[in-house]
C-alpha cells in the first residue's frame, strides 16, 4: 500500500523566525485597545483602514529586514524535503514581508499563504485550501505555530498541531490544546519519526 502524501505547514513570525513585531505599540500607533490587529483594521472604514495598514506594513517590513532564523530551521525544512514532504508557509503577514524574509534567508516553499491570498488563521480554510493544492489531506498535515490562532487553525481542519515555544518562554495556557509542544525546531523531526541528517 502507497504512503499517503504528507506536508508540514509553518507559520512564520515566532515560528520559523525569532519575533521582532512588537504589536502592542503597533496597536498604540493605531489607536487600538487590545486584540488581534487584522480583525480590527477589517472593522474600520476604508480611509481608517488605509492609515491602519500602512502603520502595520511599515512595522512588518522593519521586522522582515532584520529577522533572524530560529536554531535549526534550515535543516530541519532540508530533511523534511529529503523524504518528499511537502514544505508550506502560512502566516498572517503580508506578502512583501515575505517575499523579504525568503530572499534574505534564500529559502523556498512548495506554497506560501499570506494574508492576500484568502482567509486567516484561525479559520480552518487556509488548511484545507493549502492542502488541496498540495494533493496532501488535512490528517497528513503537520502545522507548527507560536500562537493559539495557528493552534485552532489546525485542530479545525483535522491536521497534527505542533506548538513551538521559544526557550525560556512560559508554556502558554492553551500549549494543551496542541497535539505536541516543541521548544526547538529539530523536535518535530522526532515527533514525526524522522532521522535528522547526518553532516
Amino acid at each position: 500500500m502507497p504512503t499517503r502524501r504528507q506536508a508540514v505547514i509553518f507559520d512564520m513570525d515566532g515560528t520559523l523566525i525569532r519575533q521582532h513585531l512588537d504589536f502592542d505599540l503597533i496597536r498604540r500607533e493605531i489607536g487600538l485597545g487590545e486584540g488581534p490587529v487584522l480583525e480590527a483594521i477589517a472593522r474600520m472604514s476604508a480611509e481608517e483602514a488605509s492609515r491602519a495598514t500602512a502603520i502595520l506594513e511599515r512595522h512588518e517590513a522593519v521586522a522582515a529586514e532584520a529577522c533572524e532564523l530560529q536554531d535549526g530551521a534550515v535543516e530541519v525544512i532540508e530533511v523534511l524535503r529529503s523524504r518528499a514532504i511537502s514544505v508550506a508557509l502560512m502566516t498572517r503577514n503580508s506578502r512583501r514581508s515575505v517575499d523579504v524574509f525568503l530572499a534574505k534567508h534564500r529559502l523556498a516553499f512548495d506554497l506560501v499563504w499570506t494574508r492576500e491570498d484568502g482567509p486567516m488563521k484561525p479559520s480552518p480554510e487556509p488548511i484545507f485550501r493549502v492542502c488541496s493544492r498540495l494533493d496532501v489531506r488535512p490528517a497528513d498535515a503537520w502545522t507548527v505555530g507560536d500562537f493559539h490562532y495557528d493552534i485552532i487553525c489546525g485542530v479545525r481542519a483535522g491536521a497534527k498541531t505542533v506548538l513551538f515555544v521559544e526557550p525560556g518562554r512560559a508554556r502558554p495556557e492553551y500549549a494543551g490544546e496542541a497535539d505536541y509542544v516543541i521548544e526547538d525546531l529539530r523536535e518535530l523531526l522526532e515527533k514525526m519519526n524522522i532521522s535528522r541528517l547526518h553532516r
